[in-house]
């Protein structure tokens, strides 16, 4: 394994002062966090989402702006929120391997995360806070600050997660006034009804059908739901905070355009339009509407001045692809899938194969997948017993993660050799924790070896992703996905750059005005420059923390950064796991990562 450094950015020393997050009277400002979730770096301009676009040309804007690996919104929610990396957090994916039954998730050891009562499961099954950090919200608001969460179901609740009591953090999601909801206090909910508006958060309608591999998915945005969330920030809950005379700190969490893009139906089993038709731009335009009317709410309520706007994304996204010249699990005829393509849990049922092994499927009470059939969400236990499985696999889509119970080093040099020859794969990590294993990194070269409390994984598979050709590769990418989903559709979850790059931008009070920021910055350096402005003092258990964005705050220049690659030693057939970061201080920030070839944004250097 070596590492190559190929450029440096010119910087002068940084400068600060305290004076940078208070305003001019010592008063505390506010925050809001706009969170788009998916919406790609490259897709914002004044047609496409004209507040969003103004807002970074008034403030700063982050060209060098980059999703946490993997790329999912579990995983980023949680860097944003504690500041710190997966491998501190334990918020490896969306899907994850916890090594116990949830009650929440009918028994279910591979657990997806966006769901409140799962959430709650793990805090109590692992001492109480299953991130083992402290959030940002929870931290503001035990300071005396107004906090709320609002918005897509799962990275809502994860900001204020432990302390499910009405009086703290409110907590608005898809599950608000539901048995499963968290409660509301009752200023809120007065002041709901006040605003004639529901005390039950509407369902995604139409938005929320994502079709069949012969039925185009939604053709319409998230309008009712997103609509009905952005009714009750700007009518309920930014008066409610003037009215209380206090600094707030409101978390807004978009579910468009990501939602909208997983299930449009612009583009049934083609590449072109993809993630691009007219569906997935309404989705985006949809977002940025909200921006626009929490702007005006702000002015019209007198707080504009003395408020912080960020927005960001967790994660770029790609189009689907569900196509192997070498997967046997595509050579089996599926009812549900297109013939000749990958089914949902292709990893898994290609590693039985091999393995010689069965395969349960955890999502279906552990039953058995037979031949003809694969796993409802793509996850695998692997063994003779389903109970005590040798392998699992958690399926996310664009990266899956396997873990070995037993931690067995020959297991994983057998499925390592396995992975090498799949056409699908591009790149693996590998628990730190095993003799290294030639073709791949180590978890800790992409931050998910830290202080987590949940199972680390044994290893982290990424798979391949290449151009559709449109003219802008990050805007136009394709993903190799382990979904449920439809090729065509959209995925995001790889470590290629059209998942990594996200959109980010802030204005305010506390930040530079017409600021264009060359350094790399990424999602876990929201939330610890988050933190900086809202004078929190957070005690950190882990150390895979990012950093403050000092130069986007007044007093601050921009810092030296480098960019470099890491490459492993070659696998048994010539193949070799490469990482592109770039990297601030002790700070590192991961642009693409996989094999020579099979990667869209990576850089092979010389000889390789």
């Amino acid at each position: 394994m070596k590492t190559i450094v190929s450029t440096t950015a010119l910087a002068l020393t940084l400068v600060w002062t305290a004076a940078a997050v208070r305003s001019a009277g010592g008063r505390q400002n506010n925050v809001v966090l706009f969170v788009a979730d998916g919406l790609r770096g490259g897709m914002v301009d004044a047609h496409s989402a004209p507040h969003m676009a103004a807002l970074g040309e008034r403030g700063v804007s982050f060209p060098n702006s980059h999703s946490v690996m993997p790329t999912f919104t579990m995983a980023n929610a949680s860097a944003m929120a504690t500041g710190h990396y997966p491998g501190d957090t334990g918020v490896f994916s969306n899907t994850i391997y916890v090594a116990f039954p949830v009650p929440a998730a009918a028994g279910n050891v591979t657990p997806f995360l966006e769901n409140d009562a799962v959430l709650g499961a793990l805090d109590e099954h692992f001492g109480g806070d299953y991130l083992n950090e402290t959030t940002l919200l929870k931290a503001a608001n035990d300071k005396g600050f107004s906090t709320a969460a609002v918005g897509k179901l799962g990275p809502a609740l994860l900001w204020d997660h432990t302390d499910r009591v009405a009086m703290r953090t409110t907590i608005i999601d898809d599950s608000t006034g539901s048995p499963n909801g968290i409660p509301l206090p009752a200023d809120i909910v007065e002041a709901i009804k006040e605003a004639g508006l529901p005390l039950v958060s509407p369902s995604r309608g139409p938005n929320g059908q994502a079709g069949t591999f012969t039925v185009p998915g939604t053709k319409s945005a998230n309008i009712q739901q997103q609509s009905y969330f952005a009714d009750l920030v700007t009518k309920v809950l930014l008066p409610m905070f003037k009215k209380r005379g206090k600094p707030f700190f409101l978390v807004f969490w978009s579910r468009d355009p990501d939602g909208t893009q997983h299930n449009q139906g612009d583009s049934l089993n083609q590449f072109k339009p993809g993630i691009n038709g007219p569906t997935s731009l309404a989705a985006i335009k949809n977002a940025d509407d909200v921006v626009g009317k929490i702007q005006t709410a702000l002015s019209e309520l007198g707080m504009a001045a003395s408020t912080n706007i960020f927005v960001t994304a967790d994660h770029g996204f790609s189009t689907i692809s569900t196509e192997s010249e070498t997967s046997p699990a595509a050579r089996v005829s599926y009812k549900d899938v297109l013939p000749g393509h990958l089914p949902a849990g292709f990893l898994a049922l290609d590693l039985g194969k091999a393995l010689g092994l069965p395969v349960f499927d955890p999502d279906d009470k552990n039953s058995r997948i037979l031949p003809g059939s694969h796993s409802v969400r793509g996850n695998g236990l692997i063994g003779e017993d389903s109970t005590r499985p040798n392998v699992v696999v958690a399926a996310n889509g664009g990266s899956d993660l396997i873990y070995l119970p037993s931690m067995d080093r020959d297991l994983a040099k057998r499925i390592v050799r396995i992975l090498f020859e799949q056409d699908y794969v591009s790149g693996v990590f590998v628990n730190d924790g095993l003799d290294r294993i030639p073709g791949t990194l180590p978890l800790s070269a992409i931050n998910l070896k830290g202080r987590s409390l949940t199972p680390v994984p044994t290893l982290a598979v990424n798979f391949r992703t290449f151009d559709s050709g449109c003219g802008k590769p990050s805007n136009c990418g394709v993903v190799v996905a382990d979904t449920f989903y439809q090729q065509g559709q959209g995925q995001h979850g790889s470590f290629g750059r059209a998942d990594t790059f996200n959109f980010m931008a802030a204005v305010g009070p506390d930040f530079k005005h017409g600021f264009v920021d060359p350094a790399p910055v990424s999602n876990a350096d929201v939330g610890q420059t988050l933190g900086e402005i809202l004078g929190l003092r957070i005690k950190p258990r882990g150390r895979l923390v990012g950093r403050v964005i000092r130069e986007a705050l007044p007093g601050g220049t921009t810092p030296r950064f480098a960019a470099r690659t890491l490459v492993s030693e070659p696998g048994h057939n010539g193949l070799a796991t490469i990482l592109n970061y770039q990297i601030l201080g002790d700070t590192k920030y991961f642009d693409a990562a996989g094999f020579s070839g099979r990667t869209l944004g990576l850089t092979t250097p010389p000889g390789r």
